[in-house]
């Protein structure tokens, strides 16, 4: 067996966890898996995995093995990006992951278009509101809302974040209007819990002057899913503030209205944003999706400075 296809066998190993794993994940099974690593440990004078009936354990030795391997592959994968980039169509795997709510609603419905597009590139997403390692973690590019300064990442605003103060039509039709933040205190408030902090996400109401400042509000119902925030607020169970991306289609359809005009939060990282590792060549199949998110968000009225809600018409104005 050769050693290139060793060292992939040991990093599904590492990463799987078991033989059957790896095995798996390599289209092979688990006695080749066992005793290509037995070799490999052979060859080093190492025991990489510590073994029993019941579980495979990496050493010290293997887990600092498995860092050098990881980036020995990932550099060759990069040269070999390199070399495809002479093609004039972009090809090969890409691995995107995004954050939950904006991979459903606004990623998804775009890449039977991009495949269209690129018919030589094929997919591997992933959907979680983690912040994962994605240099570990193989991934091209992720889409994540706000993101987390590392030097080993490139971050490339696709739009700001602006978040709306939404209820249904049903809702309001029961309960009324509210025509200051001082009203909201009489009316119910759908929550959102952050997975990652377990805090609740703070609620920015305008004051009489259109500034908008954070309110103490009861919640009277809680999520830690932005959906089902979302359906939870039109189906009429109160009011929510919610991310223009996670608003949009009910705002379309009716579904959900739309009170004051669009908060952007102040911070420089707020925003959606296109992540991916710093190198000295960024892939062709890299490049050619960041471009197309792009002209997609162009498209429907966003670009890294503005998004589509700053033209949306709100039931109570205030000046800005």
């Amino acid at each position: 067996m050769d050693k290139l296809r060793t060292l992939e066998i040991f990093l599904a190993t590492c990463d799987g966890g078991s033989f059957v794993a790896a095995a798996r994940s390599c289209g092979s099974d688990p006695s080749t898996v066992s005793k290509a690593v037995s070799r490999l440990e052979a060859e080093l004078g190492l025991t990489l995995f510590q073994r029993s009936t019941r579980q495979l354990r990496i050493t010290t030795a293997g887990e600092r093995y498995a860092h050098t391997v990881r980036k020995v592959l990932q550099d060759i994968s990069s040269c070999e990006d390199e070399l495809k980039h002479l093609n004039d169509s972009p090809s090969g795997v890409l691995r995107i992951s995004s954050a939950v709510c904006y991979g459903h609603l606004y990623l998804r419905p775009l890449l039977h278009a991009f495949i269209q597009k690129y018919p030589a590139i094929r997919l591997e997403l992933e959907i979680n509101d983690f912040h994962v390692d994605i240099i570990e973690n193989d991934i091209d590019v992720a889409l994540r809302t706000g993101y987390l300064k590392d030097s080993r990442l490139i971050a490339r605003r696709l739009s700001p974040m602006d978040f709306l103060i939404c209820a249904s039509p049903q809702y309001l039709a029961a309960h009324g209007t509210p025509h200051s933040a001082e009203d909201f205190h009489q009316h119910k408030w759908i929550g959102f819990r952050i997975k990652e902090t377990q805090l609740l996400q703070p609620i920015f109401l305008p004051n009489h002057s259109g500034e908008y400042v954070s309110y103490e509000l009861e919640r009277s119902h809680v999520t830690d899913d932005g959906e089902a925030m979302a359906d939870l607020c039109a189906d009429g169970l109160g009011f929510a503030q919610l991310p223009h991306f996670l608003a949009k289609n009910k705002l379309d359809n009716g579904d959900l209205v739309s009170l004051y005009p669009y908060f952007r939060p102040p911070e420089h990282d707020n925003g959606v944003f296109a992540i991916y590792p710093k190198r000295d060549y960024l892939p062709r199949k890299v490049r050619v999706f960041i471009d197309f998110m792009t002209s997609s968000l162009a498209a429907m009225g966003e670009n890294p400075s503005r998004t589509w809600a700053e033209d949306w018409a709100p039931l109570v104005n205030f000046p800005r």
